[in-house]
């Protein structure tokens, strides 16, 4: 069936549709020098307007790429704490606008 929204891909070949923070957690674990570098998590959409990606960096750590192209935001940040990127990301992507979702409303009482 595929993701509902969104879908993670590493480079050894993983794929979790619809990730939670536990599930990242676990995939940017997974990463390695050799032949798991990196895991890029995007729409599961053939154009799709934003990702963002997870790589490992030479220095030790990890990079963590966030690009919305609706938003004109593009941010590149170094990072260790894989606790960190897992709930950072899972914070920037439920901002993430997705056709299917019912938008929210702002009520003042």
């Amino acid at each position: 069936m595929g993701a509902r929204y969104y879908g993670a891909d590493s480079e050894n070949g993983d794929r979790i549709d619809d990730p939670s923070e536990d599930a990242l957690f676990m995939m940017i674990s997974d990463l390695n020098d050799s032949d798991n570098t990196f895991v890029v998590i995007q729409p599961d959409e053939d154009d799709p307007i934003w990702f963002t990606s997870v790589a490992v960096v030479d220095e030790g750590g990890y990079e963590v790429v966030r690009r919305d192209a609706s938003r004109r935001e593009h941010e590149v940040t170094t990072s260790s704490s894989i606790n960190d990127i897992a709930r950072d990301l899972t914070i920037w992507m439920a901002a993430r606008h997705f056709p299917e979702r019912p938008t929210e409303q702002v009520t003042d009482f």
